[in-house]
C-alpha cells in the first residue's frame, strides 16, 4: 500500500513507522460543506452500471442517495451525456491525514477512504492523487452507512423449504426432494432468472397447432438448473416462480399468466418497470450474501430466442459489458455445450456465439451474470430441443457443468 497519508513527512519517516500514518491525530478539524462528485451518464447507463463503475454499488445506501441527490423516481432512466451527482464527497485535503480532513478518529475508515482514492487513480477516474489536486473523495458509504447484515430469507421464499430433508415445493411433487449429492458449490449463490412471465409469455411458436410460450419452456429448463446447483450444495433463487407449474414432462407446456417475481410480487406488464424491480430484487439478495461472506455470486438470464421460421439457431450466451468475469463464465458454458455437441451430434457441428449485448438485466445486475438464448422458438428444428423432455434436461445439466468453476 502506498503511504500517502502525511507526505509532507515522508522523506524522514522511518519504513518502520509506515503504520503510524494513519494515526494522526483529527483536530485540525474537517472541511466545511464538502461538495458531490458529478459524473456523465454514458450509451447504455442505468443506474447501477454507472454507480458500478465509480464502486459504488454494492452498498444500497449508496443507491439510494443518489436517487435523492438527482431527484429521480425509482423507474427513472439515465439521459445520455447529462451530469449526475454521484455519492461521493469532495473534501479539501489539508495535507495533514484523512483522518484529521474529515473530521473522524477511525483508523481502519481512513485507510478504507485512502484504498478508495487509489483505485479511482488506478481505474482512470482521477487524474491526480488527492495529495496533489488536494480532491480527496469520500465514499458515501465509508461515512453514513451501517453494516448491511441484513438475514437472507430461504431460497425457496414464501414457498416454505425443509432444510431437514431437503424439501422444495417449487419443484413440484416428482421433483421436491433434493438429495445433497456434494458440497461442490458450497458459499456460492445462484440467481435463476427465467425471461418475461405473467401478463408477458414472451416469444410464441407454434407446433401441431399448440402454442409454444417463451416463459413457460425458460422457466423449466430454470426449474431445472436449480434444483442441479441445490444438489450440489449451492444456495439457488428462482426469481420467476409458479407455485403451479413445477417441473414437467410434457412436451407441450400449458401457457398461463399466474408467475409472481421473488416474494410474491405480482409482475408487472411494463416491460421497464418489471426488469428494473427483477434487478432490484436480485440486487437486494446479494447485498445480504455479500455481506453474509458468500464466496461467489453469479445470476443467470434465460430465455428463447425469436427469428426468423427458416433461421436455425444454437445457443447463444450473452456477457456483461467490461467484466472479464462475466465473459470469462460465459466462453465456459459455451465451450461446454460446444464439446457436448461434439460428442452426441458429431456430424452436426456447433454455432453458437458469446458476445456482449446492451440488455438492462446485464447492465443493472450486480453479480456476475449470463443472459442466455436457448433456442429458436419459431424454428421447427429449434423446436425440438425445448419441447423434448430428455433435451430440457440436458440443457440444464449442460449449463450446470459450464457453470462450475475451473
Amino acid at each position: 500500500m502506498k503511504n500517502e497519508l502525511l507526505p509532507s513527512v515522508k522523506k524522514w519517516l522511518p519504513i518502520y513507522c509506515v503504520s503510524l500514518l494513519l494515526m494522526v491525530s483529527s483536530s485540525a478539524g474537517a472541511s466545511a460543506d464538502p461538495a458531490y462528485y458529478k459524473a456523465p451518464a454514458k450509451n447504455g447507463d442505468g443506474v447501477l452500471s454507472l454507480m458500478r463503475r465509480y464502486q459504488l454499488a454494492d452498498f444500497s445506501c449508496n443507491i439510494e442517495r443518489f436517487y435523492e441527490l438527482n431527484r429521480l423516481s425509482r423507474n427513472a432512466a439515465l439521459l445520455v451525456g447529462k451530469e449526475y451527482l454521484l455519492p461521493i464527497l469532495i473534501y479539501e485535503f489539508n495535507g495533514q491525514s484523512i483522518r484529521s480532513t474529515i473530521g473522524v478518529d477511525n483508523w481502519e475508515m481512513a485507510l478504507a477512504i485512502q484504498r478508495y482514492n487509489e483505485e479511482m487513480l488506478n481505474s482512470g477516474h482521477r487524474n491526480q492523487s488527492y495529495q496533489d489536486d488536494r480532491q480527496l473523495w469520500v465514499p458515501h458509504h465509508a461515512l453514513y452507512c451501517a453494516a448491511e447484515t441484513v438475514p437472507v430469507p430461504p431460497p425457496s421464499g414464501s414457498l416454505v423449504a425443509e432444510p431437514a430433508n431437503r424439501t422444495f415445493p417449487i419443484f413440484g411433487n416428482e421433483y421436491a426432494y433434493v438429495p445433497l449429492l456434494s458440497s461442490q458449490l458450497s458459499g456460492q449463490v445462484f440467481y435463476i432468472s427465467a425471461g418475461h412471465g405473467g401478463p408477458d409469455p414472451g416469444a410464441i411458436g407454434h407446433r401441431d397447432g399448440k402454442r409454444l410460450c417463451e416463459d413457460e419452456y425458460a422457466y423449466d429448463v430454470a426449474l431445472r438448473l436449480c434444483r442441479q446447483l441445490l444438489a450440489h450444495g449451492a444456495t439457488a433463487y428462482m426469481i420467476i416462480r409458479d407455485k403451479n407449474d413445477g417441473i414437467r414432462n410434457e412436451q407441450f407446456l400449458v401457457c398461463d399468466e399466474d408467475e409472481v417475481q421473488w416474494g410474491d410480487q405480482p409482475i408487472d406488464i411494463s416491460q421497464r418497470v418489471r426488469l428494473t424491480e427483477r434487478s432490484d430484487i436480485i440486487n437486494d439478495l446479494y447485498r445480504k450474501h455479500q455481506a453474509l461472506g458468500a464466496r461467489r455470486q453469479v445470476a443467470i438470464m434465460i430465455h428463447v430466442d425469436s427469428r426468423s421460421v427458416s433461421e436455425q439457431t444454437d445457443l447463444f450466451f450473452y456477457h456483461q459489458e467490461n467484466s472479464e468475469l462475466s465473459q470469462r463464465m460465459a466462453q465456459r458454458m459455451q465451450q461446454t455445450m460446444a464439446s457436448k455437441y461434439a460428442r452426441y451430434q458429431a456430424n452436426r457441428g456447433y454455432h453458437g456465439t458469446v458476445s456482449t449485448r446492451n440488455l438492462h438485466m446485464l447492465r443493472e445486475c450486480l453479480p456476475t451474470s449470463v443472459y442466455i438464448e436457448l433456442a429458436n422458438i419459431r424454428n421447427t428444428y429449434d423446436q425440438r430441443r425445448i419441447i423434448q423432455t430428455r433435451n430440457r434436461q440436458l440443457l440444464a445439466d449442460w449449463l450446470f457443468e459450464g457453470l462450475l468453476e475451473q
